[in-house]
This record gives C-alpha cells, structure tokens and sequence, in this order.
C-alpha cells in the first residue's frame, strides 16, 4: 500500500508544481488541464487551463494535486502538514529557505531533542510543510 498526498490549489496548480519539482528535485509525470481530457466541453472556458490532475515523482514517493473546482469555494488548506524528511541538514535547510520564501514560518528551522533539524511553514500556495532532517 502507498499512501499520498493529494492537495488542492487555487488555480496556481502549475505553478505551485514546477516550484516543488525545480526545489525538490522532482520530476512531473503528469499534468493535465481541463481542456485537455474528454469531458472539457462540460466545463467553462475560464477553468479549461486550471488543472485536472497532476503527479509529482520525489524520489520513489509521489505528491499529487489539482486545482480546486470554484464550485467548491476557495480551499484553504487546514489540519494537515505534508512532512519532508531530508537526508542532511544542510539539504533540509535550503528547502525549507526556498519554501518560506514569500509564505510564513510557523517554527524556525533548529535543532531539536528529535531532528537534526526541524521547521514549520505555510509556503506562498497556502500549503503547510514541516521539513525535518533526522
């Protein structure tokens, strides 16, 4: 069994993507728009970019994502974090820099009693990450 994240954007979906893939050293396996599957004619012009569903490959673990449907409102995320755990110190430091650039920190990148290092943020797509070196 394989357990994922799935999460929901406000129609920066793509952009969001690209940013982990480039800082996570990532690659997109899918990426697909509205627009681009068969049910398209069902749904409006303006969303026909949004997308439909998208796969991100970290390693041998995937992330993978859409943008929410307007239908359901604005989606804010809450009551989850996703948790990166990266193999140095120095590697947890950097994604957790690249992250919080334009987000908000919630706990600073230090070291705890349990990880060499260890932060909490809410990245500038409103998603919540702890990043963690053990």
């Amino acid at each position: 069994m394989q357990v994922n994240p799935y999460i929901f954007f406000n129609g920066d979906c793509r952009e969001a993507f690209e940013f982990y893939a480039k800082v996570l050293n990532g690659h997109i396996e899918a990426m697909i728009t509205h627009g681009e599957t068969p049910a398209s004619g069902g749904v409006d012009e303006s969303w026909q970019s949004k997308i439909l569903h998208a796969r991100l490959a970290i390693g041998d673990r995937a992330l993978m994502a859409s943008d929410s449907p307007p239908q359901y409102g604005e989606a804010k995320p809450s009551g989850f974090y996703v948790q990166l755990a990266l193999e140095t110190p120095q590697e947890a430091e950097r994604v957790f820099k690249a992250f919080a650039e334009g987000g908000s920190v919630r706990m600073p990148m230090e070291q705890t009693f349990w990880a060499r290092r260890f932060g909490m943020l809410v990245d500038r797509y409103d998603i919540p990450w702890m990043i963690s070196c053990t």
